[in-house]
């Protein structure tokens, strides 16, 4: 596996005497993971990682935050009240760490590195090909949403500067569309070219700290309301139960980190399952704290007239929370090449096994191939958050597919990993295992299918 390794040269830009992106690319940021050889896969031989035990956390919980907070409190709307969204986190977290547990175990056990070798060592061919195009769809939905987000912050930002009131038709330089192209443009195409990622510790930083600064403001602002904020009605109950089903989504993809969590399992120091498992609970416990925070304060400040984008329900001349604006759109500025090369990554490795060519024998057309995908890429999610503004719809889509990363790939792995012992009889803990696995993939494909229906039949009908 190559590394997502920081360039401090041009040649970035151009050829490389590397081979290029490698077939299954997909690290965490920020994390950074010796090779495996032969020697480090030996039961007895020495682990290379370099993570404590404390850093695992933070990496999870710096993994798991991001623009997805700001869709909380629009969640605890659609589950019914405070009651009904923290009952549904709850549930939803004992099943979430119990996937992040569930693949590391499996990448124990089948010494693989990523998320998508771990389904393809432990499933087979169909379910890793399932798997990885899961993953360019789920990253080319994230970077849709990165896009709108960056749009709805600025036409507050704006909004301020131009001193015009809200939702009043300015000059054409101020169009959404022309300031979400002229930015995307300017700063996001050229982060995305390059062949490797420099800058994913910056990025890093720039997410942990613009994530607590909302969580703070809207606490903050529920607690010492302004006087022009009138919430509206403060729902107690569920309209039903596919209310509380509707949720989900927003959910999964807030706590969506388990992608990344296998790369940050092998840099441990001692890459232990038991150890992970205190790893992952503390750091979906400090997620959860920080997604509580904000949801609960963010609906009681609005009710159920809380925008899918907490941020947008505040007035523009609110400068605590244009700064709070200002740290969004420079965490999604360099948060989408990230999404973006690991999109690219997994499409990339799917040609190439296609075309039956081995990666170190392709380097010449590594590069014009590269700026091919990212073009193609750029160009048509610029043009699909043009022209879908509300972020509820995108969100709700690709929490979905992080309903099936979640849910579904860790389901699949512990019942195939269980099925491939060779005991006679089955201990007790063997059959509780495998129907463990049956019910993490029925609940992820039914809400990966509430979500798609609900996409093909609500939205396109309306």
């Amino acid at each position: 596996m190559a590394q997502a390794s920081i360039n401090s040269d041009y040649s970035e830009w151009g050829l490389s005497t590397d081979a290029g992106e490698r077939a299954r690319l997909l690290q965490s940021p920020c994390v950074d993971t010796a090779p495996k050889s032969e020697w480090e896969a030996s039961p007895g031989g020495p682990e290379r990682g370099t993570t404590s035990t404390l850093g695992a956390v933070f990496i999870v919980v710096n993994a798991c935050l991001g623009a997805g907070l700001l869709n909380f409190p629009a969640a605890f709307s659609t589950a019914g009240g405070v009651a009904a969204g923290i009952a549904l986190q709850m549930g939803m977290l004992v099943f979430i760490i119990s996937g992040l547990v569930i693949l590391a175990y499996c990448s124990q056990a089948s010494n693989e590195r990523t998320y998508q070798e771990v389904v393809w060592a432990v499933c087979g061919k169909l379910t890793g090909v399932l798997c990885e195009v899961a993953i360019a769809v789920y990253t080319f939905g994230t970077c849709i949403a990165f896009l709108i987000i960056i749009g709805d912050q600025q036409d507050k930002i704006i909004a301020v500067m131009a001193k015009e009131p809200e939702g009043a038709s300015g000059p054409w330089y101020t169009d959404r569309k022309f300031t979400i192209s002229l930015t995307a443009f300017l700063f996001i195409l050229p982060l995305s070219i390059p062949r490797e990622i420099g800058f994913q510790k910056y990025a890093s930083f720039l997410s942990v700290v613009g994530t607590w600064y909302v969580t703070a403001i809207v606490i903050i602002k529920y607690i010492w309301p302004d006087k022009e904020m009138t919430p509206g009605d403060i729902l107690t109950r569920p309209a039903s139960w596919m209310a509380v089903f509707n949720a989900m989504p927003t959910i999964c993809f807030g706590f969506q980190c388990h992608v990344s969590s296998v790369p940050v399992f092998n840099s441990m120091q001692r890459p232990e399952v038991k150890t992970w498992g205190g790893v992952v609970t503390a750091a979906m416990v400090i997620a959860l704290a920080v997604y509580m925070g904000t949801g609960i304060c963010g609906f009681l400040t609005f009710g159920a007239a809380v925008d899918p984008d907490v941020l947008l329900s505040y007035p523009s001349e609110d400068m605590a929370v244009a700064v709070a604006r200002a740290f969004i759109i420079l965490s999604v500025l360099t948060s989408y090449p990230i999404l973006h090369f690991c999109g690219r990554a997994v499409v990339e490795g799917l040609w190439l096994r296609y075309q039956g060519v081995p990666v170190e024998e392709d380097v010449g057309r590594e590069r014009r191939r590269r700026v091919l995908q990212t073009l193609v890429w750029f160009l048509l999610t610029l043009l699909l958050a043009l022209f879908i503004p509300d972020i509820g719809k995108v969100i709700s889509v690709i929490g979905g597919l992080a309903a099936c990363f979640i849910f579904v790939f860790p389901g699949l792995c512990l019942i195939q990993a269980k099925l491939s012992e060779m005991e006679e009889v089955k201990p007790a803990s063997w059959w509780v295992l495998v129907s463990y696995g049956v019910l993490l993939v029925t609940l992820g494909a039914f809400i990966f299918g509430q979500t798609t229906a609900n996409a093909i039949f609500v939205d396109l009908l309306a």
